[in-house]
């Protein structure tokens, strides 16, 4: 897959040489070499290749760090990457756990003129009061306080200027470094590198897209409308567009701030009972749920009320997900390993290689350590993170929506604890797994399952004749071909067209080199200084031909 075609801009090409610069500074200089990436840097930026010294931080840390370095694009991936511990080991998860997306500010005159353009009228007659200095400032966006013309306190998030063209010239890198990882790291094809950096893509232009997250906030907010210990802001069309969204200002505190949450006089275990409720509710019941759940993103009002903001990132979960979620959540509590096994084999893929007695033997082991503890003394988050390093090690990956509702559980648990130290989620979530179970029996559920099934039957039985004398035909004419394909066989034939490609090379070199010597011999042609031309010719392109073919080898580091 080659890096860089003529349809790809300068930008492409500096932003791809900055991110091969900072991972060679923070000694990631083996993969490059092995993804064969470092030498498609144009020669000229070379000497910004610096490897940092021998003393250097853990690979975990390294990793944060070039994220870090490397802006908003790589932050966000760092962050999604944080709730995908099927792929990557625990050190790496808690390390990319750290990513924070917290960014000076962007000038308010940039502000203005983005809100006029949107909105198409004077930020005056938009709002009677637009606060210059912002409530909140990230690498996408930041969010500034104002006053419609009626006089509603609002939160207005504007995007900022030009982060759409960044995000799309590293998604482009970073599909190219998905290729080269998926064609030079083969062991690294069981998650799927591209089916990744696609879902990342996805997942990043829905959260520059404000008109989709007013949408979300509006189905959130309707689902919520009757729940008394929930309150979702409105949101605000007539002043909101793609890059502009306009909500209701929630003047809370962070659910975070125990301080202050203790000297307004709230309910800290409720609150957190409330906060969990929310998580389960959306989980369970809405199945779409908050994508990005840290705390500074949940908000407690009067009476111990739980007000979420930010809902550019959320993820879905289809019904089939959501039963199989319920019935691995039953497993679990029951220590049925069997049941677990089978449910984690249905939801995810299976790698290679994969060894199923000693998976479950390792499950076994980790029910046993857990043997006669009571239910409320249990801690799910300890739990899963055990599990999912079992999954991780047995080459098991799950769905990214699974991996994204499992971190929202595990930080609404840690947020519970944080606010009321004997709080356990596994008691908050029973009712909502024995709704689902019971669910599964409900006899209209049931009929509308048989009614899918027979219309796939009958859907069936009237596409095979058809299809059954198609295939008569093309065998009576002989026409009936079989495709095979050859997988995982990529690198050898990668491997074999090089090979080939430097031996035609060497032999035209040789015939070059072994005419001009027959014409040194015979001295036909044309002279200069008493030798033939055409035999310095071909002496003089031998030669160019035989360096270029030399450093080729050299570069690949295969003599």
């Amino acid at each position: 897959m080659p890096i860089f075609r003529a349809r790809d801009t300068y930008r492409d090409l500096k932003r791809y040489s900055q991110i091969v610069s900072v991972l060679a500074h923070h000694g990631f200089t083996e993969v490059l070499d092995r993804l064969k990436a470092r030498y498609r840097v144009p020669r000229k930026r070379k000497p910004f290749l610096k490897e940092t010294p021998t003393e250097r931080p853990p690979t975990p840390v390294r990793l944060r760090l070039v994220f870090e370095e490397l802006g908003p694009t790589f932050i966000k991936l760092g962050q999604i990457l944080s709730s995908r511990p099927d792929i990557l080991p625990p050190d790496y998860i808690k390390e990319l756990s750290k990513l924070q997306d917290d960014v000076p500010p962007f000038p308010f005159e940039e502000v203005r003129t983005l809100v006029e353009t949107q909105l198409k009228r004077p930020l005056a007659e938009l709002f009677s009061l637009f606060e210059e200095k912002p409530v909140a400032a990230a690498s996408l966006a930041q969010v500034h306080r104002a006053r419609t013309q009626a006089g509603e306190e609002v939160a207005v998030k504007i995007q900022r200027k030009g982060i759409e063209e960044v995000i799309e010239t590293d998604i482009r890198i970073l599909r190219e470094f998905a290729g080269l990882t998926e064609r030079h790291v083969p062991e690294s094809r069981y998650f799927g590198p591209l089916e990744l950096v696609e879902g990342f893509a996805r997942t990043i232009r829905h959260e520059l897209d404000f008109v989709r997250e007013g949408r979300n906030i509006d189905r959130f907010r309707a689902h919520f409308a009757r729940t008394p210990t929930v309150y979702i802001p409105g949101v605000y069309w007539d002043l909101t567009s793609s890059k502009v969204l306009t909500i209701e200002f929630i003047a809370g505190i962070k659910i975070s701030d125990i301080d202050r949450l203790e000297a307004a006089g709230l309910d800290r275990r409720t609150i957190a009972l409330n906060g969990a409720n929310l998580t389960l509710e959306e989980i369970f019941e809405l199945r779409r749920f908050h994508a990005d759940p840290h705390p500074g993103n949940i908000f407690v009002l009067d009476n111990n009320v739980i007000a979420p903001v930010d809902f550019g990132m959320t993820g879905t979960i289809d019904e089939e997900t959501s039963e199989q979620m319920t019935g691995i959540f039953v497993a679990v509590m029951q220590k049925d390993v069997d049941t677990l096994v089978g449910l984690l084999r249905a939801i995810g893929v299976v790698g290679e290689p994969y060894d199923d007695r000693a998976f479950k033997l390792e499950l076994h082991d980790l029910f046993d350590r857990y043997y006669g503890v009571p239910l409320n003394r249990l801690d799910i988050g300890t739990i899963t993170r055990e599990l999912m390093t079992i999954v991780h090690r047995h080459r098991l990956r799950l769905p990214p929506e699974f991996a994204m509702t499992g971190k929202a559980l595990l930080i609404s648990e840690g947020v519970g604890r944080l606010l009321y130290p004997d709080f356990n989620i596994i008691e908050t979530a029973r009712p909502y797994a024995r709704r689902i179970l019971l669910r599964r029996f409900d006899p209209a559920r049931q009929l509308r399952g048989l009614s899918r099934v027979a219309e796939e039957v009958v859907a069936l039985l009237r596409a095979l004749p058809p299809d059954t004398r198609e295939i008569l035909s093309m065998i009576r004419k002989g026409k009936l071909a079989m495709r095979f394909e050859h997988r995982g066989l990529e690198l050898l034939t990668d491997e074999l067209d090089r090979s080939s490609n430097r031996i035609s090379f060497a032999l035209v070199i040789a015939a070059l080199i072994i005419g001009s010597s027959l014409i040194f011999q015979t001295g036909v042609g044309p002279t200069i200084f008493g030798y033939p031309v055409l035999g310095l010719g071909g002496f003089l392109l031998a030669s160019i031909l035989g360096i270029w073919l030399l450093i080729g080898i050299m570069r690949s580091k295969r003599l």
